[in-house]
């Protein structure tokens, strides 16, 4: 069998965060009853007309400076004219001829090593309705609460070779958006979509292999398998002396197999022309210059200072920001308790293990910065020790209760009374007295046992490191007597 090279070129669609739509002033919320959010506008009802959202412009300009992309200062709308149910008007409002970026590139780092992926083009475009297919009925229904919700679309040039390579360029672009606040980023939702082009040819070949496409994944798991499956698929084609057809496929991750949906269309099936109704946007120098100074510190930036600044490992730097909710609250506590490595162990340590367990991801965190930070001042403080506050911390990751609040009710507090320590562990000792000779002997574990009898009768809410203290301090006079 000859050897063959998988080519792949994405084409990402990123819903961006604004309040309300592109054109309109209907809320982008999530959900809502079926068209409830729209309007006549975002409909396309005859004799409207639209209005620009200027915040839709400075997040595609700050995606475009974070891609290391060229912004076109002069740039405008075009009609893309084509008919399904979910866009009543007939035409979607996007830019062929003059995208708002060009010429980026994001770096990966894959097994393979790092690599430079091209950005071909950002441009700026409304979202269509969505189409709900209701086998009961047998018949399709439209919402169209998310028509004119605003969207810039990444479109890569062919750089990627693998699966591994698109999702870690996925992930790339993810942390970039969400870091620069311009989208939420969440798949589940569809507010990052991804369509794949998909091309095979033998290797060492210059051309390129007849491509398909692969529409709205959404799930790094799915777009993966997707890519195995229509890589095997074009070259079982090949193999067989077929063509493989330009089209348009729909992957179906539960049978593991994509589908068929209809022939690939080129630019001039969608008859594109300029949007009259739309004047083209004029990006000043001072425009352009306000938008970069707002742009935020991103992860690369961020990791390093992590292990300058505040001595964090480098691989703990990496996890922390490698999820902008995690490295949010990591900032946050630490400008509380002036705490970082305590902050970082936490997060490492206790955080992760809990998301772990509950299956979430970091996103959905629901403790605040605040809660953290007054744990570790706790438990820095003496108040309580770190087997109590680890206790207390699945309350606050679960419940989301004051710490101090709970030790208080719970009187979880750390006994500091010497003398009642003292007594508590004589006892043990004496109802324990095979310990001394033990200890005697040059067994120090029997020290550890004691200290756990003591632990265990206070409570856990003892400093373990005063009862090493006077353990030892009994059993070397003890041994001294003797």
């Amino acid at each position: 069998m000859k050897a063959y090279e998988t080519v792949i070129g994405l084409e990402v669609h990123v819903e961006l965060a604004t309040k309300s739509k592109i054109f309109c002033s209907c809320t982008t919320q999530f959900g809502g009853d079926p068209n409830t959010h729209c309007c006549p506008v975002c409909t396309g009802m005859p004799g409207t007309l639209p209005v620009m959202n200027r915040q839709v412009v400075e997040y595609a300009i700050a995606a475009g400076l974070a891609l290391d992309c060229t912004i076109t200062q002069k740039c405008k709308f075009d009609r893309k004219n084509y008919f399904y149910p979910d866009l009543p008007k007939a035409y979607q409002v996007s830019q062929l001829y003059l995208p708002i970026c060009r010429n980026g590139k994001v770096e990966i780092e894959t097994s393979s090593g790092k690599k430079s992926i091209g950005i071909h083009e950002i441009h700026m475009e409304e979202d269509a309705g969505k189409l709900i297919h209701d086998p009961w009925e047998d018949c399709t229904l439209v919402d169209y609460n998310r028509c004119g919700v605003p969207l810039i679309e990444i479109v890569s040039e062919p750089d990627m070779r693998s699966a591994e390579e698109v999702v870690a360029y996925l992930e790339k672009l993810k942390l970039i958006l969400q870091y620069l606040g311009v989208s939420d980023c969440k798949m589940q939702e569809g507010s990052l979509r991804a369509d794949i082009n998909l091309s095979v040819r033998e290797v060492g070949a210059k051309e390129f292999g007849t491509r398909t496409e692969m529409k709205n994944m959404n799930s790094f798991k799915a777009i993966a398998r997707a890519i195995e499956g229509e890589r095997k698929r074009q070259i079982e084609l090949i193999e067989f002396g077929k063509k493989v057809i330009q089209e348009t496929r729909r992957w179906d991750d539960n049978k593991d197999t994509s589908f068929a949906m209809r022939s690939k269309e080129d630019a001039q099936d969608y008859r594109y022309f300029p949007e009259p109704d739309l004047p083209p946007i004029e990006i000043s120098d001072a425009w352009l210059h306000e938008v970069k100074s707002r742009q935020p510190e991103l992860r690369d930036e961020k990791m390093l200072r992590y292990e300058k600044e505040f001595d964090i490992p480098a691989y703990d730097a990496g996890i922390i920001t490698g999820v902008k909710k995690l490295a949010d609250l990591f900032e946050e506590t630490v400008a509380f308790c002036h705490k970082p490595k305590e902050v970082s162990n936490w997060i490492m340590v206790e955080t992760m293990r809990l998301l772990k367990d509950q299956e979430m991801e970091a996103e959905a965190i629901t403790f605040t910065p605040s809660q953290l930070s007054k744990l570790i001042l706790m438990v820095d403080n003496g108040k309580i020790n770190r087997t109590v506050a680890k206790e207390v911390f699945e309350k606050i990751f679960m419940e989301h209760v004051d710490p101090e609040d709970y030790v208080e009710k719970h009187n979880l507090g750390m006994v500091s009374d010497d003398g009642l320590l003292r007594t508590t562990i004589e006892k043990i000792i004496e109802a324990n007295p095979q310990s001394v000779a033990d200890y005697k002997s040059g067994k120090t574990k029997a020290m550890g046992f004691i200290v756990g009898q003591t632990m265990k009768e206070m409570k856990g809410k003892a400093d373990p490191g005063r009862i090493n203290e006077i353990v030892k301090e009994i059993f070397d006079l003890n041994t001294l007597e003797r």
